[in-house]
C-alpha cells in the first residue's frame, strides 16, 4: 500500500483538526483510480466536542462511519455541499471516505444525475443495489450480507491496509461501465482547477468548443453543479490555502490573479463561504 498522502486543501484551520484527529489520505486499487480521487480516514478519540470545518470540493463522497454515540456502522453517499460542511464530532469515532473525482460518481449511478445528490447526504442502501452489499460483508451467509455489514469491514480494521482493501472489493464490485461524458467532465472540471486563468463560463464554453447549453447541461448530470460554481469554489480553495500559510499575502494582487473585479468581491465569496474575512481568519489562532 503506498504511504498516506497529506493534502488539506479545502479543510478550514487544518493545524487545529489535525491535532485532535487522525487524517489520511490513501490511494484506491488502480482500477478505480479513474473515477475515484482518494480513500481518506479520520479517527478519534475525544475528550470535549470538536467542529470540524469543510469548503467542500465539487466531489460525490462514499463514507463508512461509526461513531460510538450513533450506534452500528452505516455508510452514506454525500453529493457536493453548497455551502460550509460542518461535522461536530464527539467521543470515539471513524470515519473511511471515497472522494470521487468531480464528474466520476455517475457512472457507478448511471440513471441519475449527480445534480440529485446535491446538498443531500443519503444512506448508501437509497442510492446502490442490494446486490452491492454482499461482497465486503463479513462471513459467507446470507444474514451477513447487507449495509450494516459491509460498513463494519471497513471501519473495523485497525490496520488501515484492511480498511482500504474493503473499500477497494465494494467498490471494484459496482463495475461500472465506460461512459466517455464522464471522463469529458473530469477532463473539464480539471482545467479549471489546474487554469487560473479560466474566469468566465462563456470563454470557458468556446475554448472547449461546447455551447453555453451543453456545457451547463453536462455539470448538472455529472458534476452536480455549475461550471460558474465550480471556478468560484476552486478560486476560494487556493485563497483558504494561502491564507492558512502566509501571512504576506498580497490581498488585492490575489484577486486579480483569481479573476475577481477587484478585493472585496474576494472577500465577500471568502466571508459567504468561511464565515469570516481573510484577514480575520488568517489573523486568528488557528488559522494561519
Amino acid at each position: 500500500m503506498a504511504a498516506p498522502r497529506r493534502d488539506t486543501r479545502g479543510i478550514v484551520d487544518p493545524s487545529e483538526l489535525l491535532a485532535r484527529v487522525r487524517f489520511r489520505r490513501h490511494e484506491p486499487a488502480e482500477p478505480l483510480r479513474r473515477h475515484v480521487e482518494t480513500y481518506w480516514f479520520i479517527d478519534w478519540d475525544l475528550s470535549e466536542p470538536y467542529a470540524s470545518h469543510i469548503v467542500p470540493h465539487p466531489s460525490v463522497n462514499v463514507t463508512f462511519q461509526w461513531d460510538e454515540d450513533e450506534g452500528p456502522p452505516y455508510g452514506e453517499v454525500t453529493g457536493v455541499a453548497l455551502g460550509l460542511f460542518t461535522r461536530k464530532l464527539t467521543g470515539r469515532g471513524r470515519v473511511c471516505g471515497a472522494k470521487f473525482w468531480p464528474g466520476g460518481f455517475r457512472p457507478y449511478v448511471p440513471e441519475v444525475p449527480v445534480s440529485r445528490w446535491t446538498g443531500c447526504a443519503l444512506p448508501v442502501q437509497e442510492v446502490f443495489a442490494p446486490t452491492a452489499f454482499a461482497s465486503t460483508a463479513v462471513g459467507e451467509g446470507p444474514e451477513n450480507t447487507g449495509p450494516e455489514n459491509t460498513a463494519r469491514s471497513v471501519v473495523s480494521p485497525a490496520d488501515d491496509a484492511a480498511r482500504v482493501a474493503a473499500l477497494d472489493t465494494f467498490l471494484l464490485s459496482l463495475a461500472p461501465a465506460p461512459d466517455p461524458q464522464a471522463d469529458l467532465a473530469m477532463g473539464l472540471v480539471d482545467r479549471i482547477r489546474a487554469d487560473r486563468t479560466v474566469r468566465r463560463v462563456a470563454d470557458f464554453a468556446r475554448t472547449e468548443g461546447l455551447s453555453m447549453r451543453a456545457l451547463q447541461r453536462l455539470f448538472s448530470a455529472y458534476v452536480g453543479v455549475s461550471p460558474k460554481w465550480v471556478i468560484l469554489r476552486y478560486r476560494i480553495h487556493e485563497a483558504l490555502e494561502l491564507a492558512s500559510t502566509r501571512q504576506d499575502v498580497d490581498w488585492p494582487t490575489l484577486a486579480a490573479d483569481l479573476g475577481y473585479a477587484d478585493q472585496a468581491h474576494l472577500v465577500r465569496d471568502f466571508t459567504a463561504t468561511v464565515g469570516v474575512p481573510p484577514t480575520a481568519y488568517q489573523s486568528s489562532p488557528s488559522g494561519a
